[in-house]
């Protein structure tokens, strides 16, 4: 039986593996392909998770945030483009889109007048970036909707069969 660690700085992996009350080796015969020793050298940060890795984590550990959160800060290229998504609860992400939208409906007019030249002039700057910053709070939102999805398939709350089967219909039409 593997001991309790009492380190402080628990890293996200460390957290997702003891959340599920799994040892490493235990981890390690979940994982499959990720022996315990590679659990250990990613938890204590003497090494990176390589992309498949994190992804078999994510899946068995049911915690599909794992992926964005490599893909936010320990990818070079996601690093630089991809916002780390904190996982909250539905009608958080609600209200947040809600705010989002009704604030980006109060601007569309003045991005249709900053945008109808096709150039963005110094008096229109400011107003630009306020709206482009808006815009990525919409993105960001609708991406923690979809981090909540992929986590309640995970967890069973949501039929995963018909949810893709359903949204494979859509993407049909």
């Amino acid at each position: 039986m593997g001991r309790a660690s009492v380190k402080e700085n628990k890293n996200i992996y460390q957290k997702c593996r003891e959340g599920l009350g799994l040892t490493r080796e235990k981890a390690g015969e979940l994982l499959e392909v990720i022996p315990p020793e590679r659990i250990e050298k990613i938890e204590n940060e003497r090494s990176l998770p390589h992309p498949d890795e994190v992804v078999i984590m994510a899946d068995k550990y049911k915690a599909p945030h794992l992926c964005n959160y490599y893909c936010a800060n320990e990818c070079a290229i996601g690093s630089r483009y991809v916002p780390e998504i904190n996982p909250k609860e539905l009608s958080q992400i609600v209200l947040e889109m809600l705010a989002s939208l009704n604030s980006m409906h109060k601007k569309q007019e003045r991005l249709i007048e900053i945008t109808a030249d096709g150039h963005i002039g110094r008096d229109e700057v400011e107003d630009f970036i306020l709206i482009q910053e808006e815009l990525e709070r919409i993105s960001v939102t609708v991406e923690t909707l979809q981090l909540w999805t992929e986590k309640m398939m995970a967890e069973g709350m949501i039929d995963k069969a018909l949810y893709e089967s359903v949204r494979a219909e859509k993407m049909k039409q």
